[in-house]
């Protein structure tokens, strides 16, 4: 990080990091952009899931992906944190386990950009009751 020389400098970082969390909180339209929730109960904390969000953050911003990325609590998962749940425009979502930043890395180049499934993906343990 630069240093802060002036008040205008303080002003452009705050302004970037507003427009990351706008980016990463709300959306015109969210179902038309790829969703990241990130499991960030204790456990998923824990285990390193602040790492992962700010990584998935920096990176999609980095390659000009349109992403909302956003913080949710414990997702039942708690013995493969931190997890992150995926939906792509149209598509169901999918649940990976035990992601670190490579991990998540991975998914960002194989699942999507490339539309490729990527090992980690958990089992629904859940159904919908009507």
């Amino acid at each position: 990080m630069n240093k802060i020389k002036n008040l205008s400098d303080l002003r452009k970082i705050k302004d970037d990091l507003q427009n990351k969390i706008k980016l990463r909180e709300t959306s015109d339209s969210p179902e038309s952009v790829v969703q990241i929730k990130v499991g960030m109960a204790t456990s998923g904390i824990a285990s390193g899931a602040k790492e992962v969000m700010s990584f998935l953050i920096d990176e999609l911003d980095k390659r000009k992906i349109d992403a909302v990325v956003t913080q949710v609590g414990d997702m039942g998962y708690c013995y493969a944190e931190p997890t992150i749940e995926v939906t792509k425009p149209g598509q169901e979502p999918l649940v990976f386990g035990y992601v670190n930043t490579e991990k998540a890395k991975e998914i960002i180049e194989k699942y999507i950009i490339n539309g490729e499934l990527v090992e980690g993906i958990l089992p629904a343990n859940y159904q919908s009751i009507d």
